[in-house]
């Protein structure tokens, strides 16, 4: 049995320590905030409640998976339900667009009503990531990666120097494609121009694999997840930040907190590794991809009737998010920015027909820099700058001996299933005790 410390109790964290605890480990999991979650938390106030980071999730199998081999199946404990729609796109000429999601079908339909072949092109652009995305599963996302036995597609992919947004121009002549396959990675804060292809794969998932979501908030995953480090005997600690590694010969020794020092066989960082001076000069070219802007306001009244979620295309690119818990004849929306934002943000929303400033009887705002503090690091991840991003970032192994990386900071993918996949692979390198 080795003595594993997991800094970080985000969704990452808590998947990593709950793993290692199913093989036998003995864990410890250090949080520096009061509560467990990170951004798979809630935002309340005055009867209302809000998902502080993702609403949805792609990927189901990941978490079904982590649920499953750390105890009781995920049905017992979460209503993961599936979204008939994607989200919907509303484009500056006035044209919109309801994309669905699970559908090959479907959505060259929805898509053909943007303009006579435009559906195919989308479903031709889609299918072109079926096998970048198995080849990603099978050798990047499920197994550790290692230069001297992965595959020769596997390394031609991730040094491939064609961008997204250059792929995109030479699939799309109609920008509306253009926006709608990369507004994801705009929203996590990425440059398309350096953003390599292969990043785009969301757009194959969301067909193939559809969105899912769980009623009242996504943020009962987290909840369960906590439950689940109980029932596996993982010694929580909140409110204690880490301060740093403790390195002795090469090898970690320990996790220096505010409170002393714990010591380890082996740490798993489920944070921003700068975060830690003994592991910061290993991350020093890389940079995290800051969260948006995001404005949680309680409604009061009749509200325009959206999706669930709603992209406004534009400078600044807004997304309303609608299935916050409200009290009865009330809305709880949430609003994100990216872009030039020169007003207020409910005041940008009313420039695109869709006004609630009247109506709002609750706020909560909260800047980039807030939410970084908050979650002890950016839900995002690493920030693209070319595909050297890939390699130059930690995961799941580290230079320094028994310690490993877990969550947005260690994979190349934005969201829970790449942040549970993350947490598999730390426990596929540790082993059963």
């Amino acid at each position: 049995m080795s003595r594993v410390v997991v800094v970080g109790g985000g969704f990452g964290g808590m998947a990593a320590a709950a793993r290692l605890a199913k093989l036998g480990h003995d864990v410890t999991l250090l949080e520096r905030a009061d509560t467990l979650g990170g951004a798979l938390a809630t935002v309340e106030q005055d009867g209302f409640a809000w998902d502080a980071g993702p609403t949805t999730t792609l990927l189901p199998a990941v978490i079904r998976d982590l649920f499953r081999k750390s105890g009781r199946p995920l049905e017992r404990e979460v209503d993961l339900q599936p979204l008939d729609l994607v989200r919907e796109h509303r484009f500056a000429d006035g044209s919109s667009l309801r994309l669905p999601g699970a559908s090959r079908a479907a959505q060259l339909a929805a898509v053909d009503e943007l303009g006579p072949g435009l559906g195919g092109q989308w479903v031709d652009h889609v299918a072109a990531y079926g096998e970048t995305w198995e080849l990603l599963r099978k050798e990047w996302f499920e197994r550790p990666f290692d230069d001297v036995v992965a595959p020769r597609e596997l390394t031609s992919l991730l040094g491939a120097r064609e961008s997204l947004e250059k792929r995109l121009r030479r699939s799309f002549r109609d920008e509306r494609l253009r926006l709608v396959a990369g507004h994801r990675l705009v929203m996590d804060g990425h440059d398309l121009r350096d953003v390599p292809v292969f990043a785009g794969v969301d757009v194959y998932l969301e067909q193939r694999f559809g969105t899912w979501t769980v009623p009242g908030g996504l943020a009962a995953l987290g909840t369960a997840m906590a439950e689940r480090l109980t029932l596996r005997g993982v010694t929580v600690v909140t409110g204690t930040p880490a301060v740093d590694l403790v390195v002795s010969g090469g090898r970690v020794a320990g996790v220096r907190t505010s409170g002393g020092e714990l010591p380890a066989d082996r740490v798993v960082v489920a944070i921003d590794p700068r975060r830690l001076p003994a592991l910061a000069p290993f991350v020093r070219r890389t940079m995290p991809a800051i969260p948006p802007v995001v404005c949680h306001v309680g409604l009061e009244g009749d509200v325009p009737a959206l999706p669930h979620e709603v992209v406004l295309h534009g400078d600044p690119l807004l997304v309303v998010r609608t299935g916050g818990r409200a009290p009865e004849g009330g809305a709880a929306w949430t609003v994100l920015a990216r872009g030039r934002i020169a007003e207020d943000v409910l005041t940008a929303l009313a420039r695109h027909g869709i006004d609630v400033r009247t109506q709002v009887v609750a706020r909560v705002d909260r800047g980039p820099r807030d939410l970084v503090e908050r979650w002890g690091g950016s839900p995002h991840g690493v920030r693209w700058q070319g595909p050297r991003t890939a390699r130059t970032r930690l995961g799941p192994r580290t230079p320094i001996e028994g310690v490993l990386t877990a969550g947005a900071h260690a994979t190349t993918g934005s969201g829970l299933p790449f942040a549970g996949l993350s947490a598999a692979l730390v426990a596929e390198v540790v082993g059963k005790a």
